[in-house]
C-alpha cells in the first residue's frame, strides 16, 4: 500500500526526488512545501505548494511522511535547518534508496536519506540522517558517513573511515582505511585523502590532499 509524502523544497533536487519517489517507491507524492519567504508557485507537476510553517494545518504527522529535499551551496546546513522543523512538527521521516543499489543488509540507516543508482553500500556501514549519495559511490565495510553529509558522485570511501555530519565530498574523491574526517569538511574533487583531518570546517583538495588556508565557513560564508 503506498503512503503518502510531502516533499520540503521545490528546486532542482525536489524534481529529482518526485521522479524517484514516485517511479522507485512505495510513496505517493501528494506536494511541496517551502518556507513562507520562498513560496513563490503555487503548484508543480499539478500538486500544490505551501508554507513549511504550517503544513500541520493541511496534513495530519499521522497521514503523511515527509522527506527534505534540498541542497545548497552553503555547506548542507539548510537540509539540516528544514529537518529540524519538521521534526519539530512531528512528522516522520521518508528515506529513498534506488531499487538499483546494492545495500548489505547490516547496513545502518537514519532518517531523511537519499540514495541513488549504482551506489554499493558493504558490510557495517552507518549512514546518518539527512545524508545524501549521489550516483555511483563505493562505502566500504564498518565506514560511516555522518548527518547530512553529501557525497557526490564515484566516491571511494575504503574500509572504517568516519566522515563528519554535514561534510561535503566531491566527484572522484577517496579516501584511504580508517580515514577520519571533521564536521563541514569540504572535499574538492578528485582529492585523495590519505590521512585523517581532524579539525571542523577544513577544505581539502589535491592528492594527497592538504588543508586550505581558508576555511569552508569562511569560503561559504557561513557560521559554524
Amino acid at each position: 500500500m503506498d503512503k503518502n509524502l510531502l516533499i520540503i523544497g521545490a528546486g532542482e533536487f525536489a524534481d529529482i526526488a518526485y521522479e524517484y519517489f514516485t517511479h522507485d517507491s512505495n510513496y505517493t507524492v501528494i506536494g511541496f512545501a517551502v518556507e513562507q519567504a520562498h513560496l513563490k508557485e503555487k503548484n508543480k507537476f499539478g500538486l500544490p505548494i505551501l508554507a513549511l510553517e504550517t503544513i500541520d494545518k493541511e496534513f495530519s504527522i499521522h497521514d503523511v511522511e515527509v522527506h527534505v529535499a534540498v541542497t545548497s551551496t552553503q555547506l548542507n546546513q539548510l537540509r539540516e535547518r528544514l529537518f529540524k522543523i519538521a521534526k519539530n512538527k512531528g512528522y516522520k521521516f521518508a528515506n529513498y534508496i534506488s531499487s538499483n543499489a546494492l545495500v548489505w543488509r547490516t547496513v545502518d540507516f537514519g532518517e531523511n536519506i537519499f540514495i541513488f543508482e549504482n551506489n554499493n553500500l558493504q558490510h557495517g556501514v552507518k549512514i546518518g540522517d539527512g545524508a545524501v549519495l549521489w550516483s555511483g559511490n563505493h562505502i566500504g565495510h564498518q565506514s560511516e558517513i555522518g548527518d547530512f553529509c553529501f557525497v557526490s558522485s564515484h566516491v571511494v570511501i575504503s574500509g572504517f573511515c568516519k566522515i563528519g555530519k554535514r561534510s561535503f565530498l566531491g566527484v572522484n574523491a577517496s579516501f584511504a582505511d580508517f580515514t577520519e574526517i571533521a564536521e563541514d569538511t569540504f572535499v574538492g574533487l578528485g582529492s585523495a585523502v590519505n590521512k585523517s583531518s581532524l579539525v571542523a570546517g577544513q577544505i581539502l583538495t589535491g592528492s594527497p590532499a592538504t588543508a586550505s588556508k581558508v576555511s569552508s565557513y569562511r569560503y561559504f560564508k557561513v557560521k559554524p
